[in-house]
């Protein structure tokens, strides 16, 4: 089963979200969207992740919205492989662009040593997300901090050339996605 289940990028992708959002179901163009992925092709792969009997899907009106398996024998296995193939950065990066955000990076001292005791985050967009943090904490055993800015705030404070944002998009860092 495993060389059915990792053989394409897409495939990896709609896995990633799905298992680092097991509560959450979405639909094909969200998926897409969310993955910046071609819709016919995430269509493919959920399709065939559902004969595997690892995703579930539901119409509600016009839309099939599907969501993982959580109670599959596999479900925990491959929740840890997912996790631990990601790493924190991964899953961080999944559960962010999940919720909407529009840019995130780590930076700090996670930077250049990843057994550092914190992992410090900035973010741009989305709403309120620390409950995703919290369970990221939770999985991975390891203090998030982060900072989120709104993207109007943001765009002003760059336009002003706040100091703190100024030394904040100095410093080196880890994209997880986005732009500055």
């Amino acid at each position: 089963m495993l060389d059915k289940l990792f053989t394409s990028g897409i495939r990896v992708d709609i896995l990633s979200l799905l298992f680092n959002n097991p509560d959450e179901q979405f639909y094909i163009r969200e998926i897409a969207k969310l993955l910046r992925k071609n819709p016919s092709g995430v269509k493919r792969e959920l399709d065939k992740l559902e004969k595997m009997g690892l995703v579930v899907s539901e119409r509600e009106g016009n839309l099939r919205y599907f969501k993982v398996v959580k109670d599959s024998p596999l479900f925990p296995e491959l929740k840890g492989l997912i996790a631990k193939s990601l790493g924190l950065p991964g899953a961080l990066k999944a559960m962010l662009k999940a919720s909407g955000v529009k840019t995130a990076f780590i930076h700090g001292s996670y930077v250049n040593d990843e057994d550092a005791e914190e992992i410090e985050v900035f973010i741009v967009g989305g709403p309120d997300i620390n409950k995703g943090i919290r369970e990221l904490e939770r999985r991975f055993d390891k203090k998030i901090s982060y900072t989120q800015m709104d993207e109007e705030e943001y765009k002003l404070k760059k336009k002003k050339k706040d100091a703190r944002l100024m030394r904040l998009l100095g410093i080196n860092r880890v994209f997880l996605f986005g732009k500055i």
